[in-house]
């Protein structure tokens, strides 16, 4: 019988998860390319040889998203596997009509397929969306379990947008390893804040070789933590799972692809943000929570915000900069630095568009809904070059750097500055602590 004719529709991450689990040694298929999309400048690379296995000696080509229908015929592909985050239900149908319409059939992989079991307990923290908190939540989990004598290791969903072999396994432990890695601003945005807590992180592109690192980590492990990516569901089996929704966003949990499921999959449900939403948009979270996942432990939580300079806000004509891929994919309109310049006291939030340069420019017409945030893109040198010169090219009087790295230490901002941090707060009961004490003593007894 002949192999099945596979493409893996994805975005440098789920995508290269999906192959390594399920059909990197399946001799059922053949695996003849991958799409991408959703990150600039990660198509025209190929998975490497040293990666894909045996059954691929010359790797697998990776092309553009919108050469799909050409190359499912070309290739002569039998199927076509989603596999990336962060999209409306609307938005995979509508691809799916596309491979259908080419003649190819069109699925997704569940855990059962993908998920890794660890040796050691794991907790993850997924999300409905991208920006509902995810990484405060990683860090809250993070410090109570260490304040309890616990040596976490931290993984992260994978961003591998450079050299692939190089970047088969990554251990970060100090600042300095963010450098050795060549690490994009992205990249640092999440790893930078677990180094500076004193937590080893983990990331790259195999990810069973990545957890078997991680559980004989030289520093120790008691626990692994699942810092999840987008809204993507773990490729760890979890001990205990963490989803974290968006009042600001409601509805979204129910409408957009995976989160539903890490909704779904959900043991803790935490509803964020809770101080700046409007109390209707909670209700229908709620909602949304009890309808498809009443079993679910459900955790009330304010994402509170801290300024080092509020006299860079006060009456100022304020550039407000919030994380990149929250603002694009991720469609988010309301972030911290928002949330700052009107609490604090800005005069007026200035447009940022009219001052675009480069591939910040390209960025804004390809999501032109960013409005007048500026997203934090920095995926490449060049992108953040143009980072840098559209700040200095936008008139106004200060910036607000709301990105969860101080973006200040990446790139020269010339303007007055200040950053804006968040973190999660637990509202009454049930709270994070209680949840990871009875969590430990399971894990013990």
């Amino acid at each position: 019988m002949s192999k099945r004719r596979i493409i893996i529709i994805g975005a440098a991450g789920r995508d290269f998860h999906n192959f390594n689990t399920f059909y990197r040694d399946n001799p059922d298929y053949d695996v003849v390319a991958f799409t991408a999309a959703q990150i600039p400048d990660i198509a025209d690379r190929k998975y490497p040889a040293s990666l894909a296995g045996s059954l691929y000696p010359n790797g697998i080509p990776i092309y553009e998203q919108a050469e799909l229908e050409k190359i499912i015929k070309e290739l002569d592909a039998d199927e076509c596997v989603f596999s990336y985050s962060d999209v409306p239900y609307n938005y995979v149908m509508g691809l799916g009509a596309i491979v259908n319409a080419a003649g190819a059939a069109f699925s997704m992989l569940g855990h059962k397929n993908t998920m890794i079991k660890s040796t050691k307990p794991v907790i993850a923290v997924g999300a409905v969306r991208t920006g509902c908190g995810k990484s405060q939540t990683s860090r809250r989990i993070a410090e109570i379990l260490m304040a309890a004598g616990k040596k976490v290791i931290a993984i992260r969903h994978p961003m591998p947008y450079g050299d692939l072999e190089a970047q088969k396994v990554q251990r970060f432990a100090t600042i300095e390893d963010l450098k050795k890695h060549n690490c994009t601003i992205e990249e640092m945005e999440e790893y930078e804040p677990h180094i500076s807590r004193g937590n080893v992180i983990y990331a790259g592109v195999d990810y069973e070789a990545i957890l078997r690192a991680a559980e004989n980590d030289p520093s120790g492990c008691d626990i692994i933590l699942w810092d999840g990516g987008n809204n993507d569901f773990p490729f760890y089996e979890p001990d205990l799972m963490v989803t974290v929704t968006d009042p600001h966003r409601p509805r979204h949990e129910l409408t957009y692809y995976p989160g539903e499921i890490t909704l779904r999959l959900a043991d803790v449900v935490v509803i964020n943000k809770i101080d700046s939403a409007d109390y209707e948009n909670v209700l229908l979270v709620r909602e949304s929570i009890e309808r498809v996942n009443p079993r679910a432990l459900v955790i009330d939580a304010a994402s509170t915000i801290s300024v080092d300079n509020a006299d860079a806000i006060r009456g100022k004509r304020v550039l407000v900069i919030e994380d990149g891929p929250t603002l694009t994919h991720g469609e988010m309109k309301i972030g911290a630095g928002i949330v700052a310049a009107k609490r604090f006291g800005a005069a007026e939030i200035v447009d940022p568009r009219p001052y675009a340069v480069g591939k910040i420019a390209q960025t804004f017409k390809i999501y032109p809904e960013i409005g007048m945030l500026l997203p934090a893109m920095g995926y490449g040198e060049e992108q953040m070059n143009d980072l840098q010169a559209t700040i200095d090219a936008t008139d106004c009087d200060s910036v607000i750097i709301a990105t969860p790295i101080d973006l200040a230490r990446v790139i020269k901002i010339s303007k007055p500055s200040t950053r804006v941090t968040y973190d999660l707060q637990e509202i009454g009961k049930p709270d994070m602590e209680e949840v990871l004490k009875d969590f430990i003593g399971k894990i013990k007894g």
